[in-house]
């Protein structure tokens, strides 16, 4: 960066920034925030998704299930070292929140936070069973990769090298639901598949926020964020609809 250059200019021409020295109070709060949003999410979704490693039909699925229990939180440390590089008590952090808290199946919350807990809404809605947690994992991993592709381009790089270090393993959880459903579809749940994939699509849909809103516009300006919220939630059910009609199924109209 030039000595004439503002950081502003220098992020808005695809600058990037390798510490916390020198970041713009603005930046490091949207930063945060992101980080911090990823961070909730993943300790939320490992905490309720371990509820039902036991519900699982096999050993395999067991171990599967258990599998992506461990590298949600796994992938949430990750995270959380870079948030230590601004300050954040990541010895006391596992215990802000109940993660495994959930409010009742037929809450509707729209895509709210609750208080000061910075979980996708979606982490706020209980699983049914085992096959329903196959059904959100096939649906929500998608998503994340969608999400995490796009913050693995972040200016931040230490975050950037996080969620690339990330992508892999969430991509990993696709095949893991996806084999996760071809089971299902064997069980006595086979036909209640639908009605997850109906329950699930569009509180789902919800994590992906609002087209073109002041605060995006601000993100794109950073280099915070380089796909829209609109492109990335149609990116995402294009992969969901193909791959739900491998299994018959299809997305709620």
């Amino acid at each position: 960066m030039s000595a004439e250059m503002s950081i502003e200019d220098y992020l808005a021409q695809g600058g990037v920034l390798t510490s916390p020295d020198n970041v713009p109070s603005r930046y490091r709060g949207e930063l945060l925030r992101l980080l911090t949003s990823y961070v909730d999410s993943a300790l939320a979704g490992a905490a309720g998704f371990a509820e039902l490693v036991n519900f699982a039909p096999g050993i395999r699925e067991r171990v599967a299930s258990a599998r992506v229990v461990m590298e949600m939180n796994q992938s949430a440390e990750k995270v959380l070292k870079v948030m230590a590089e601004f300050g954040a008590d990541t010895d006391r952090y596992i215990g802000r929140h109940p993660w495994a808290n959930r409010l009742a199946r037929t809450a509707d919350i729209g895509g709210q936070r609750i208080e000061d807990d910075f979980r996708l809404a979606v982490y706020n809605y209980p699983l049914r069973g085992w096959c329903d947690g196959v059904v959100h994992n096939m649906l929500m991993s998608r998503a994340a990769v969608r999400q995490i592709t796009d913050l693995c381009q972040m200016s931040y790089q230490p975050a950037a090298d996080a969620f690339r270090d990330i992508a892999p393993v969430v991509e990993s959880h696709i095949e893991l639901a996806d084999a996760g459903v071809a089971i299902c579809q064997t069980t006595d749940e086979a036909e209640t598949l639908q009605d997850f994939v109906d329950y699930w699509w569009p509180r789902i849909a919800l994590i992906f926020g609002s087209e073109e809103t002041e605060r995006e516009n601000n993100l794109f300006k950073m280099g915070l964020k380089h796909t829209g919220n609109g492109d990335l939630q149609r990116h995402w059910a294009e992969d969901c609809e193909k791959a739900l009609s491998g299994y018959g199924l299809k997305a709620p109209q």
